[in-house]
């Protein structure tokens, strides 16, 4: 930060010429390496949020920043009317990672992803003789699919839709985790796909039932419907496995990635299996900064290494540590119903009486030198780096647990 700038300055100057559609943290952030960041006047952080689940290998990871220091020497951008050698690179190592897929389209975020994946349901249907009227694209309340205008259709969360009427048609919404509602859904015969997050993120970090993806795949397959998993969150090593639905034993026939696979670099994907592979021709899509090479010399390097077993292993270790260290808070403060999730996507529900307080906690938490997150005013959500080490769990846990003392005492 220039020294001649104020931090309350800076935070004005957000006030007055950004769009306020966020609440920012009257903070400056400034840096960061590992699990750790710093603002502007050198406090330090833990942080248990990473960007969102963004910064899955940690802030300045040596690896990546080489690769991007690499590729800023060599090429930038050329658009997708001429091809480079990173972005057909990583397609081809994430189509050969997925273990379905046999095409790619990158882009630069999970909403476009999203977005990428609805127009290609519809246009896999048009191509199988579907009238509009037979193109319904079925999501779960809960969900959380991104903000673009079809995107935040599908996310079924009155709360981020309100005041963009008229949304688009052909979306119809059911309860997760109840197959009983999903197959009412699809009796009509006009669902073309039943898309969903197999660890939903917004809706408050709630796994999907154990068999529950592979009744929904047999759902699918009866009714000649695509399966379209969003693992933006849950996936790329987040749930413990690369690809969360690995978990689940499926097989879908579009999976939507971004966040994690980045590593901090802004880059989403879509990978598309045999069913759907050829449905989107010449014209159909496209993007002008998507699979950029930079983006993509970053997120092949951060491919190979969150699928290594080293970040399996360190996913499952740290998961259980951030578990045990919750329920021993709990144990002594009792605020928590119960903690769930995957991997290292672990969602702390507050109690009933502590209900809407997840702000609340998060703001004592940065006091007390803790970036955490919600997910929805009663969850608390916890996504750090995928590498996390031991002494940076500890002490994130023994941050929370002062703040959280604080809080108790009122």
């Amino acid at each position: 930060m220039a020294r001649d700038t104020s931090v309350e300055e800076l935070l004005a100057l957000g006030r007055d010429v950004l769009l306020p559609v966020y609440r920012q943290r009257e903070m400056i952030l400034e840096r960061g390496q590992g699990a750790r960041v710093w603002d502007s006047e050198g406090g330090e952080y833990v942080d248990f949020g990473a960007g969102i689940a963004v910064c899955s290998l940690g802030h300045c990871n040596p690896e990546l920043t080489a690769a991007l220091v690499e590729q800023a020497g060599r090429l930038w951008h050329t658009s997708n009317v001429f091809y480079s050698e990173p972005p057909l690179r990583l397609a081809q190592e994430l189509v050969a990672a997925s273990r379905f897929a046999e095409r790619a389209f990158l882009c630069n975020s999970g909403a476009e992803a999203n977005e990428a994946a609805i127009k290609l349901v519809r246009k896999w249907a048009a191509s199988h003789g579907r009238g509009p009227e037979r193109r319904v694209i079925v999501t779960f309340r809960g969900s959380f699919h991104g903000r673009t205008l079809a995107a935040v259709t599908a996310t079924a969360q009155p709360k981020y839709q309100e005041g963009f009427d008229p949304l688009p048609g052909g979306f119809r919404y059911v309860d997760f985790n109840d197959i009983a509602q999903l197959e009412a859904a699809m009796v009509g015969g006009d669902v073309a796909a039943v898309m969903l997050e197999p660890v939903q993120g917004e809706g408050g970090v709630m796994p999907a039932a154990p068999g529950y993806l592979q009744a929904v795949r047999a759902l699918c397959d009866r009714h000649d419907a695509l399966l379209v998993l969003d693992e933006i969150q849950c996936g790329m090593g987040r749930s413990g496995a690369l690809f969360a639905h690995w978990q689940d034993g499926v097989t879908p026939d579009i999976v939507t990635l971004a966040k994690a696979l980045g590593g901090g670099m802004p880059i989403g994907a879509l990978l598309a299996g045999p069913k759907v592979a050829q449905a989107m021709q010449f014209g159909a899509h496209g993007t002008t900064f998507g699979g950029n090479p930079l983006a993509s010399a970053v997120a092949r390097v951060a491919l190979r290494r969150l699928g290594s077993a080293e970040i399996a292993a360190n996913v499952a270790k740290q998961s259980q540590a951030i578990r045990d260290g919750i329920e021993a808070i709990n144990r002594d403060l009792g605020l928590f119903a119960e903690v769930r999730g995957r991997g290292l996507m672990l969602g702390a529900v507050l109690k009933p009486e502590h209900a809407g307080k997840a702000g609340a906690i998060g703001d004592l938490a940065a006091a007390h030198g803790l970036l955490l997150l919600q997910a929805g005013p009663d969850v608390l959500r916890f996504v750090p780096a995928l590498n996390i080490g031991d002494a940076d769990v500890a002490e994130g846990l023994a941050r929370l647990r002062k703040a959280l003392e604080v809080f108790v005492a009122g």
